[in-house]
C-alpha cells in the first residue's frame, strides 16, 4: 500500500516531467554553445558603440568639472 503511494509519483515523474526537463535542458545547452545570432551580434555592437560614446562624454564632463570646480570629487 505504502509502496504504491510512493511509486505513483515516481512513475509520473519519470514518464512526464523527466523527459520534458531533459529536452529543455539540452535545448538551452545547444543555444549557449551556438553563440550569438547575427541580430544579437549587431545589437551588442550598437550597445558597445553607445557605451564608448557615453564614456567619452563622461570624461569630457569630468574635465569640465575639474576646471570649474576642482574639489567636486571630494564632495561625492
Amino acid at each position: 500500500m505504502v509502496n504504491d503511494i510512493i511509486m505513483a509519483p515516481v512513475i509520473i515523474f519519470m514518464l512526464v516531467v523527466a523527459p520534458i526537463w531533459l529536452i529543455l535542458h539540452y535545448r538551452s545547452k545547444r543555444q549557449v554553445s551556438q553563440g550569438l545570432s547575427e541580430e544579437e551580434y549587431i545589437q551588442l555592437s550598437e550597445l558597445s558603440e553607445t557605451a564608448d560614446k557615453m564614456a567619452e562624454r563622461i570624461k569630457t564632463l569630468e574635465a569640465i568639472l575639474d576646471v570649474e570646480t576642482p574639489n567636486w570629487r571630494d564632495k561625492v
